[in-house]
C-alpha cells in the first residue's frame, strides 16, 4: 500500500525545525531528506528513520522494522510522530551522523548514428 501524500506532508511539517527538509517520491513511497541527506523513509504511512548510534541513544527502547521487503531494519517511529520537537531533534542527530552523499557522475553522451 502506497503512502498518502497528506501523511508525508504532515511529517514534513513536523520536521520544520530540523533543517532543510524535503521529500521525494520513490517507487510509490517517499524518501525524507534533511540537508540533502536521506534520513528517513515513509512507507505504508509509517515513518522509518535510518539507524544511527545517536538516534538509538535518543530513542532508548527502539522498535526496528524493515520499511519494505528485503530492506535493512530502520527505527520505526510510532507515538512520537506528534512530538514535533522530539522528532526534529532525532532527525538532526541522524543527519549529523550520516555521510554526505556522493556527487552523481554524469553519464557520457552517446553519439547518434
Amino acid at each position: 500500500m502506497a503512502s498518502d501524500l497528506t501523511f508525508v506532508e504532515y511529517i514534513h511539517d513536523q520536521l520544520n525545525g530540523a533543517g532543510q527538509i524535503s521529500f521525494k517520491k520513490m517507487f510509490g513511497e517517499y524518501a525524507i531528506y534533511c540537508d540533502e541527506k536521506v534520513v528517513a523513509l515513509v512507507c505504508n504511512n509509517q515513518l522509518f528513520i535510518k539507524p544511527t548510534a545517536s538516534g538509538r541513544s535518543m530513542i532508548g527502547s527502539v522498535v526496528e522494522a524493515s520499511p519494505y521487503p528485503g530492506a535493512k531494519p530502520y527505527f520505526l517511529i510510532g507515538e512520537q510522530l506528534d512530538d514535533q520537537q522530539w522528532l526534529s531533534t532525532l532527525i538532526q542527530l541522524t543527519a549529523r551522523e550520516l555521510p554526505v552523499p556522493k556527487p552523481k557522475k554524469s553519464k557520457p553522451k552517446q553519439s547518434k548514428l
